[in-house]
């Protein structure tokens, strides 16, 4: 799987691991973090996970990370595209060049890695009759986003990828799926809250409550509830889900977002 030295990524492996998988864990620089992933799996007394590095943003970079798996675990049968960035990218950016760079990059990391990788692993599960592939996508992709566009039409993409891959490969046993969580507690939505708490005169659980304060469910996600759902996607139970977008948001999907973004605090 993919990205998988920190936050959703890391909780999946552990995840996999715990379920019986020999997980290829993928990391992009953080070496030190992925190890330590790896670490806490073998110290809970499961199989070693095969790590790999590699820029997955670059075509040549994926496809040595996906060689490096085939020749030591094997070729993949299932495939967790987990790696993935966000970052502001507003319209407002004078810099067409600065603009394109950003955009460039989250449209290659998020989406064209996911598609490639699969594109790489398809033949094997094809000719095994057997494949999983679960897309970590987001609630960005059925909503705007103000000031990362580039985000939100990268995670529409993984799901229309899915879509393709499921109409596509179903049939030849391949079952492919994502998730698509709103808020859920990492070190990149801790650092989104920061700037929420700095502009609320608040601290971080302060932002969360306030975010979360009109959700059916009034707080962010765990990472384990969204590596919970993966985990059961692959499993034989799942075995007729296939071509599902799987909202893990707290109900934030039914509600109307003006509700949410601009209700008055309750007081």
């Amino acid at each position: 799987m993919t990205g998988a030295s920190r936050g959703i990524g890391a909780a999946i492996a552990r995840t996999l691991a715990a379920a019986g998988a020999r997980v290829a864990l993928h990391y992009g620089s953080a070496e030190e973090r992925a190890r330590a992933v790896a670490e806490e799996i073998v110290t809970a007394g499961h199989p070693a996970p095969f790590l790999v590095r590699a820029d997955l943003t670059v075509e040549e970079e994926r496809r040595r990370c996906f060689e490096a798996v085939a020749a030591g675990p094997g070729a993949p049968l299932v495939l967790v595209n987990n790696a993935g960035i966000f970052a502001k990218n507003p319209f407002t950016e004078p810099d067409d060049a600065e603009f394109l760079r950003r955009w460039r990059r989250t449209l290659s990391l998020n989406l064209e890695a996911a598609a490639h990788l699969s594109l790489l692993s398809l033949p094997a599960m094809r000719g095994a009759g057997f494949g999983r592939i679960v897309m970590i996508s987001s609630r960005a992709a059925f909503r705007g986003e103000t000031d990362c566009a580039d985000y939100a039409v990268s995670k529409a993409g993984m799901v229309m990828l899915m879509q393709s891959i499921a109409v596509d490969y179903g049939p030849k046993g391949v079952r492919a799926n994502a998730v698509c969580p709103g808020w859920v507690r990492t070190d990149m939505a801790d650092q989104a809250m920061d700037e929420v708490a700095g502009m609320r005169g608040t601290d971080r659980e302060g932002a969360y409550r306030h975010v979360h304060r009109l959700m059916p469910t009034p707080r962010p996600a765990e990472t384990s509830e969204v590596a919970g759902l993966v985990s059961w996607l692959l499993s034989p139970a799942a075995g007729y889900i296939n071509g599902a977008a799987i909202p893990v948001d707290g109900g934030l999907s039914v509600l109307d977002l003006g509700l949410i973004e601009f209700a008055e605090d309750p007081s």
